[in-house]
């Protein structure tokens, strides 16, 4: 049961620094001022045309397969993979378990070799291509790791371990939801993986994988294509230019 109380006490913790940060951070890039017009060309010049472009940003990584054909290929295959694992693990938080839940179990179960097979070609573009290796820092290669070791760690007690008493785990986080400890089963690669999971977690809110939500505010991405039809001018440049006027109207 302490096992079950410590671990317990880390996902209420990690979770609260996982919302409080992402959310600080979106904050961040709500305020931060884009005082210029600079989206990428060929940009739509409507609303509706930047909301697709987004979308194809954001579920096709449309830009990306335009620059660089093998990063989109594994990050392609990365994400999509960790979506279909992610689906997956709801069944732990869901009772009654939905169908769509049910059926993403198999899928779920081998994209984890997709996952770990899609982060280790990701790794091996930072140590053996010369110009993205310049440009990689040491938390690029741990943040890789640590993915890498999640999956693993995921797969050993998937496919080459023993069993673990999924009932158990079940109990474990529906309780963290409800506040009702109950225990946690100790086995090894199981708190490995959640210990693993809890490092993630604690670190999201500091990490590069914030591009997930700073994608959405990106003025390369998120700004209409009419410099010409409407001058842009963002709130602070705008009060600015409003103070100015009034002083030139008091020199007058």
């Amino acid at each position: 049961m302490a096992i079950g109380v410590i671990y317990a006490v880390l996902f209420w913790a990690a979770t609260l620094v996982l919302v409080l940060g992402v959310a600080n951070k979106v904050l961040i890039y709500w305020k931060t001022p884009a005082p210029l017009k600079i989206p990428t060309t060929p940009a739509p010049i409507t609303r509706s045309g930047v909301v697709v472009r987004m979308m194809s940003e954001v579920f096709l990584f449309k830009s990306l397969y335009r620059s660089d054909k093998l990063l989109w290929a594994l990050g392609f295959a990365f994400h999509y993979s960790m979506l279909f694992i992610v689906i997956r693990h709801f069944r732990y938080v869901l009772d009654p378990v939905w169908s769509v839940i049910q059926f993403m179990q198999p899928i779920g179960r081998y994209a984890a070799f997709v996952f770990v097979l899609a982060l280790l070609g990701l790794l091996a573009r930072r140590i053996f291509i010369d110009r993205v290796r310049y440009i990689t820092s040491p938390s690029d290669r741990a943040m890789l790791g640590l993915l890498i070791f999640i999956g693993l760690s995921g797969m050993t007690m998937s496919f080459f371990g023993g069993h673990t008493d999924i009932v158990m785990v079940k109990e474990f986080f529906t309780g963290l939801i409800t506040f009702d400890l109950k225990p946690l089963p100790a086995d090894a690669p199981l708190l490995i993986h959640l210990g693993l999971v809890l490092i993630l977690m604690f670190i999201f809110p500091i990490s590069k994988l914030l591009h997930a939500p700073g994608i959405f505010f990106s003025p390369t991405r998120n700004q209409v294509d009419n410099p010409r039809e409407k001058r842009h001018l963002s709130p602070w440049a705008a009060e600015l230019e409003k103070q100015g006027k009034m002083y030139l109207d008091e020199l007058d």
